[in-house]
């Protein structure tokens, strides 16, 4: 039996995970701050071990990992929110909430599990395609994405010599509750289930960069890589498909 640590647990990508890594028998440490989520998902599969904690919180999140019900091989760091900014009018209030989330929440579990962390261990990180190319309304989400996936990358070159290996995750639109609230074109969107098995599928690979679905990230890619007076006609374009 192996065990896997999921962040974000309670929905959306993580909670797939954690249900379709506990029907193949792992042992999975489902973090997020939803208690009643965590105890049904134990409910359902008795080797799923509930950690409520918010990512947030940087002395509680510590202090919840100090000690786990398990050992983990695996470590996803899932844990995120998305907000808007309208029409470029800046908001560093909001700002400040997307980057406590996606980027101070990542950093502080990081610091948490890094007392646990061992040589043959993977740690994933969950970005997104946002990162590779500039978006309207994402200047919060977006570069708070594009700060984690550095991270990442930073951490895959200080790691890899002690024998810790990091992929970075870069999703396009997949359907959850966080992009439920989105009220525009989502080209290519896939499901949740599909979501969790490119996942799995590419941290059995041992990949070091995941990019899924793949025809919709390498299009996003490629554009990123035109010249800049290009994009922004073009990502309009595609938004509205």
């Amino acid at each position: 039996m192996t065990a896997v640590f999921i962040t974000g647990a309670t929905s959306g990508i993580g909670k797939q995970l954690a249900l379709d890594y506990a029907k193949q028998g792992w042992q999975v440490i489902a973090c997020g701050r939803n208690q009643s989520v965590l105890d049904s998902l134990h409910t359902q599969y008795a080797n799923i071990f509930p950690l409520a904690f918010d990512v947030t919180d940087h002395p509680g999140t510590k202090a919840a990992l100090a000690q786990l019900p398990c050992q983990p091989e695996l470590w996803i760091l899932n844990a995120g929110d998305c907000e808007y900014i309208d029409d470029g009018k800046m908001d560093v209030t909001l700002m400040a909430r997307v980057f406590n989330i996606n980027v101070l929440g990542v950093a502080a579990v990081i610091e948490g599990i890094q007392p646990h962390l061992s040589c043959g261990h993977r740690v994933a990180i969950v970005g997104s395609i946002a990162s590779e190319l500039a978006l309207p309304r994402a200047e919060a989400y977006g570069a708070s994405k594009a700060a984690v996936a550095y991270l990442a990358r930073t951490l895959q070159l200080d790691w890899r010599p002690l024998g810790i290996e990091v992929t970075t995750i870069f999703p396009g639109f997949v359907a959850t509750p966080l992009t439920d609230r989105n009220t525009f074109a989502m080209p290519m969107i896939i499901t949740v289930e599909r979501a969790a098995q490119e996942i799995k599928a590419g941290l059995a690979r041992g990949v070091s960069q995941l990019y899924f679905p793949k025809r919709f990230t390498w299009l996003i890619r490629l554009l990123g890589a035109l010249p800049y007076a290009w994009q922004g006609r073009l990502v309009r374009r595609l938004l509205k498909a």
